[in-house]
């Protein structure tokens, strides 16, 4: 029983190394390029082989004895762009077919699982002509167009201010927001788990500027701060009047003593 354990061991660890690290996942977007790092060193004998897909079709080799590199797959001619010295591969102008599992085949196996995604469109901000609001505020609605697997987003500066994601399905995206008036921080942002694109609200068509702004807290709530501010000046002003007149009064006495 002793033998059999130290021969699953035995086993475990050459399988170990033959397959390598687990499956590295890489996410790159239609039309990029993405390299498949194998982060080791070819020697001069190596013969490395590129695999792709559910069955490991062959899609190029390398013999490092000769210096031939050769690509299989029609697909992916002039695509591809070998490091001679690591054998990473590179795979330019990649598409949503090019999507699937790769396998670099040297000494060991070095496995990867590459997900291709849409281009982002940018993020698009406009009046929310359908809000019902009854305040002064400034409606918005940020919007993506045929989007999956994003987050679209309303930031002031790096604060989150609302979110809003969908998973499988291509669809288009909204997201509304009221502010008081226009300022630099607002932005709104459409995003994949490793980039993103943004637009920022600079639009005084959609807001008035801040520094313009009389009625941002509501025409009611001006009013009020008017007239508070009217009483004040007045209270400010009759308090005055009756603090100088008995002044007068005194210096004129003080003056004039024989007066009474």
């Amino acid at each position: 029983m002793f033998h059999s354990f130290v021969f699953c061991c035995f086993c475990f660890w050459c399988l170990a190394g033959v397959f390598g690290d687990a499956v590295k996942s890489v996410s790159v977007m239609e039309g990029d390029s993405v390299t498949l790092n194998t982060d080791t060193e070819l020697q001069t004998d190596d013969v490395i082989q590129y695999r792709f897909g559910s069955k490991n079709s062959l899609i190029a080799t390398i013999n490092r004895g000769t210096g031939i590199f050769s690509t299989q797959d029609e697909r992916f001619r002039d695509r591809l762009k070998l490091d001679h010295q690591t054998g990473s591969l590179t795979i330019m102008n990649i598409t949503d077919t090019d999507s699937g599992g790769y396998q670099i085949r040297a000494k060991i196996i070095y496995r990867f699982s590459v997900a291709v995604y849409a281009r982002l469109p940018v993020p698009v901000i406009s009046n929310n002509s359908s809000s019902a609001s009854l305040t002064s505020n400034c409606s918005l609605v940020c919007s993506a167009v045929n989007v999956s697997h994003v987050t679209l987003s309303w930031y002031k500066g790096n604060s989150l201010l609302s979110s809003i994601s969908v998973s499988d399905l291509s669809i288009s995206l909204s997201l509304p927001l009221e502010i008081e008036c226009l300022d630099d921080s607002y932005s709104c942002v459409v995003a994949y788990s490793f980039t993103n694109l943004t637009t920022h609200l600079n639009n005084t068509d959609f807001c008035q500027p801040c520094s313009e702004c009389i009625h941002c807290c509501g025409s009611t709530e001006a009013v009020i701060r008017l007239a508070l501010s009217a009483l004040v000046g007045v209270a400010t002003v009759a308090v005055l009047v009756y603090d100088i007149r008995p002044r007068k009064d005194e210096q004129q006495r003080r003056s004039n003593p024989h007066a009474d």
